[in-house]
């Protein structure tokens, strides 16, 4: 891109700033936002910033769990989208690149993009750009050539998907990104399905990982991403993010487990054995009695001494 037009764009992008159409263009919105609150200049060409390979360590090293699941997702969605000149990026919630597939003959050019490894493409260090605008709106969007804030980034169209963690909390994007002109609004559109399922499998990996001892069981009629976990006395320990929609539980660990039969319907399907069966019992009723002795004791028909005797007996605590 020639000096005239990169001089134009900025020129464009200031005027949508001091514009009134923020309300009504979330690309405004946010160009607005790199402008006035991050303080960041259209014109500038400065490369963007790279962390260092200690703090790139360190930061891997925090999203190891993610990082694991991700690495069959990452390699299904190249080989789906790298013959057409595209690199698929993996993000942390900073906007730190963490993984990244390209081609070798596309490398250096991705490379003097800044599309590498330790890069940091968060909207408060490079203004509207796929990475950073999706970490901010939490949603899958593309941001294609002359929508990106900075004029030196306009060659580029970016395609990203958010990704949670096992506890509903935004962890990172999912990035697809091409220098192509080419790119027409039906293969942009095949890309963020594509980036979005492979964000879903990541999650989904990422789940099972962190509950390896219970059942993981998909909610009825729902998306295939609304996974929850549920241990030996049938109750929800975990559940994905889709999931915690639907139940509407919000982020953070399961402070009041559900028993699952609430939550799928259906018959219990307790621990095997009169002693596992027992457990389960007490535990959904302490459970159901927001882990007051007294009132489980109460529903199950007997009396407190003996509601005690029995937890003690077999191991059960508290719910909180």
């Amino acid at each position: 891109m020639d000096g005239r037009s990169l001089s134009y764009h900025a020129d464009r992008v200031l005027a949508a700033v001091d514009s009134n159409r923020s309300a009504k263009s979330a690309l405004v919105a946010s160009w607005q936002r790199s402008c006035r609150l991050h303080r960041l200049d259209p014109a500038e060409r400065r490369n963007p910033e790279r962390i260092s390979d200690a703090e790139l360590a360190a930061a891997r090293a925090r999203l190891e769990p993610l990082l694991r699941s991700a690495q069959t997702p990452l390699d299904q969605l190249f080989l789906a989208v790298g013959s057409s000149g595209c690199c698929v990026v993996l993000a942390d919630r900073q906007g730190i690149l963490m993984e990244r597939r390209g081609t070798p003959g596309d490398d250096e050019t991705f490379r003097q993009w800044g599309l590498w490894t330790g890069t940091v493409w968060s909207e408060q260090s490079e203004g509207t750009n796929g990475i950073g605008t999706c970490l901010v709106e939490r949603r899958t969007l593309t941001i294609h050539r002359d929508q990106h804030f900075h004029s030196r980034n306009t060659l580029l169209s970016c395609t990203t998907a958010p990704v949670y963690d096992h506890e509903g909390h935004l962890a990172g994007a999912l990035d697809v990104s091409s220098c192509r002109a080419d790119l027409t609004d039906g293969f942009v559109s095949l890309i963020a399905t594509a980036a979005s399922d492979a964000a879903r499998r990541i999650e989904a990996e990422a789940f099972r990982l962190a509950y390896p001892q219970a059942r993981i069981m998909l909610l009825p009629a729902a998306d295939p991403s609304a996974l929850i976990a549920v241990d030996g006395d049938d109750l929800v320990i975990g559940a994905t993010r889709t999931a915690r929609a639907l139940l509407d539980l919000p982020p953070g660990p399961l402070a009041n487990p559900l028993p699952a039969c609430d939550v799928l319907g259906g018959p219990q399907t307790a621990s095997p054995g009169l002693a596992g069966a027992e457990r389960s019992a007490l535990q959904r009723a302490l459970v159901s009695a927001g882990g007051n002795v007294s009132e489980a004791a109460r529903q199950l028909g007997i009396s407190r001494a003996t509601m005690h005797r029995k937890m003690a007996r077999l191991g059960v605590g508290r719910t909180h």
